[in-house]
């Protein structure tokens, strides 16, 4: 694979990533299988695998990632993420600078590695100063357990926020956003991206194939039904009438350039110039094969019109339930006065 430049930081990755977070009993509970899936995408080029310490539960995700690169450690570059709950305590998450330092240990023991290469923040934590989370960051790059940062899903201004703030501080800066971006939520293009361009943040784009609407399987008539995992997680995204409607749209598309779906997806997202790399997240080898077929597909201008066409550039048709949301949309009462001072105007 032709290799890319991960913002500024020196690294260079492809164009595919590894996604994992269908490793363990979430997905495959097969670590075997999980590990095979590891090897043939790093045989294939792929020298990216990005997991979570709550992917699979309880971080079995990363240690099936440990397990896997066992020898092979010197050919990948690990990320991982911090922010997600991982017990019941209300310290047990986050990004405070206890929480921080403490999943970073426990990401590391199970990994079972002596440095992580991207560590990122999960979710942005509106409880807790940006500068103290820069501050402990920066302590564990200093100390050689952490190589670059990254963010995920951050609104652009807070991506701007964080920038300013390690600027002043003299804090290390995010090199990395994680944002979500397929043909159906393309949301990203209106701001996030323009400004990761603008502050040199390689973008490590999550949910390529839109939790799956975009491998054609799920029709408006005589399609595979959504499981009960997938209508529990993410219920609203799976049976949004828009969505549905433009893949009718796109498989037609997809055809009449002789490529499957997902292909055309795939192609689709990394052919953007904010794109460093698109998370795969296959739960079997037969579906990283699959992946693994198109990438080298190429979409010439005329396709990419007609995906225009159907999904305006910096529109999302639809809801993602799992994406962020600030608590200001999420929050009636930061949205409305007390009601005794609306009577008192």
């Amino acid at each position: 694979m032709h290799m890319r430049p991960l913002g500024r930081t020196g690294l260079r990755v492809s164009p595919y990533a590894l996604g994992t977070m269908r490793f363990g009993r979430a997905g495959n509970p097969d670590h075997d299988e999980c590990a095979r899936i590891v090897h043939r995408a790093l045989d294939a080029g792929i020298n990216l695998i990005d997991t979570a310490d709550v992917y699979g539960g309880e971080g079995e995700s990363e240690v099936i990632v440990g397990k896997a690169l066992r020898g092979r450690r010197d050919d990948v570059l690990v990320a991982t993420k911090f922010s997600g709950p991982m017990g019941p305590g209300p310290n047990q998450r986050g990004n405070s600078r206890r929480w921080v330092v403490a999943a970073a240990e426990a990401s590391l023991r199970r990994l079972g590695v002596d440095h992580i290469d991207l560590y990122q923040v999960h979710h942005p934590d509106p409880s807790t100063d940006v500068e103290e989370t820069l501050s402990a960051l920066t302590d564990l790059l200093r100390a050689g357990k952490v190589r670059a940062i990254g963010h995920s899903n951050l609104p652009a201004s807070e991506i701007v926020e964080a920038q300013w703030v390690a600027e002043r501080r003299g804090l290390a800066r995010f090199r990395t956003e994680q944002p979500h971006f397929s043909i159906l939520n393309r949301g990203a293009e209106r701001e996030v991206f323009p400004v990761c361009q603008r502050h040199g943040l390689g973008t490590l784009v999550w949910s390529p194939l839109a939790m799956g609407l975009l491998t054609g399987r799920y029709r408006r008539h005589g399609g595979q039904a959504p499981s009960a995992a997938q209508l529990r997680w993410v219920p609203r995204h799976m049976t949004d009438a828009s969505k549905i409607d433009a893949v009718e749209e796109l498989i037609p598309v997809a055809e009449q350039a002789g490529v499957p779906l997902t292909h055309l997806a795939l192609a689709f997202v990394t052919a953007h110039p904010a794109v460093t790399s698109a998370i795969i997240g296959p739960r079997t080898l037969d579906q990283l094969d699959d992946l693994l077929a198109g990438a080298d597909t190429t979409l010439g201008d005329d396709v990419l019109d007609r995906i225009d066409d159907i999904v305006p550039p910096g529109t999302d048709l639809g809801p993602m339930d799992v994406a962020y949301v600030p608590p200001e949309l999420s929050t009636p009462e930061l949205r409305r006065r007390p009601a005794a001072d609306r009577a008192a105007r």
